[in-house]
């Protein structure tokens, strides 16, 4: 039997790259505004889901693919990012009104979430590392600054300055740090002993990052950005030889032979057993592809609304994408009345993994 007792054909083929997405089951009462950022604890199927209507919802996934509702966080402005604890027990929310909140799950009974970080401007982005057995927090801030706490503390350990430039996007894996931000700026840091700024590139793509997401193995990561192009890039210059981008999330246009629409890539996640890794973007569609092959794996038609962010669970089994508003056009094009839907795609058999002889990283 399979995930959510359910089987699936489209993930035993290895010929096969049409995917289907008819096992996939709806989250229960998703956000009433648009979904920024969906992340699984590592520690069990809890997954955290930060919205525009200003909460943090956190969801009890269950082995039938069920679920339940079991915590909130509270915010004054919307939530724009969220993250776990390295031991997938506390769950961070950050908001557009400068902070951040801690909530503890494991204190047992109705959770208090603290303050715990504050940026002068809206926090975008957070993510927590694992230094010396003890966690520290990652905030990425439109006051363009990347600040790091130690959680004891009420100020920061570590400032960085991203010279005037917000920051849109960033991740965490091992001892990289990876920071996308404007004007197509991305910054390296390595989280080795004391953190340190690396390097900056800019990006392989021609416009505007949309989302950065670190290689499982901490050699590179994925760049996905508003022209419809995803790209591959390793941190250390001796691998820049293996570093490619290629189109993704475009759809010819019927009236036109030579014309096609141009998606925005809006997130990236990769699989935590198999370093393949995930796309998804306006168009609506996700697509699940091997780098090391150059192969996309499987493609998923149509979901019925962008894509606005994406997440494994920590086995990989569990797919989990939101549905809503992207705001890739903009404020003008927002309509209150579109769908909001947090879906939840079962992973089985071939469909993550990686092609016979292609190299896992």
């Amino acid at each position: 039997m399979s995930l959510f007792g359910q089987s699936n054909s489209a993930g035993t083929s290895t010929t096969n790259t049409q995917g289907d997405t008819k096992g996939d089951r709806p989250v229960v009462d998703p956000p009433s505004d648009s979904v920024s950022e969906i992340a699984f604890s590592s520690a069990a199927d809890l997954l955290a889901v930060g919205s525009w209507d200003s909460q943090c919802r956190i969801y009890q996934v269950k082995p039938d693919g069920s679920t339940e509702g079991k915590h909130l966080i509270k915010a004054e402005k919307p939530v724009l990012g969220v993250c776990w604890s390295t031991n997938g027990t506390q769950v961070v929310a950050a908001s557009a009104d400068g902070w951040a909140q801690i909530a503890d799950l494991n204190s047992g009974g109705q959770i208090n979430p603290t303050r715990c970080a504050k940026h002068d401007e809206a926090i975008k982005s957070v993510r927590m590392f694992n230094s010396g057995g003890q966690d520290y927090l990652v905030t990425g801030g439109w006051d363009a600054k990347i600040k790091i706490w130690d959680l004891r503390a009420e100020q920061p350990i570590l400032d960085f300055d991203l010279g005037g430039k917000k920051c849109y996007t960033m991740d965490i894996k091992n001892e990289l740090l990876v920071v996308g931000t404007e004007d197509r700026a991305i910054n390296m840091y390595s989280l080795r002993n004391t953190p340190s700024f690396h390097k900056t590139i800019t990006s392989p793509l021609k416009w505007q990052t949309r989302v950065v997401s670190c290689f499982t193995d901490a050699t590179g990561f994925a760049v996905g950005s508003i022209e419809g192009r995803c790209a591959i890039q390793y941190a250390d210059d001796k691998d820049s030889g293996l570093n490619f981008s290629f189109k993704c999330h475009r759809q010819q246009d019927p009236t036109q032979r030579d014309v096609a629409k141009v998606y925005s890539v809006n997130a990236i996640s990769f699989h935590p057993v198999h370093g393949t890794f995930s796309t998804a973007g306006s168009d609506g569609t996700f697509h699940f592809w091997d780098k090391d092959a150059k192969h996309r794996l499987k493609g998923y038609p149509e979901v019925g609304g962008s894509i606005s962010s994406t997440a494994f669970n920590s086995t990989g089994s569990i797919f989990a994408y939101a549905v809503s508003y992207d705001w890739s056009k903009g404020y003008g094009f927002n309509n209150p009345n579109l769908q909001n839907k947090i879906m939840l795609h079962p992973v089985v058999g071939d469909e993550c993994k990686p092609r016979p002889g292609s190299k896992k990283r």
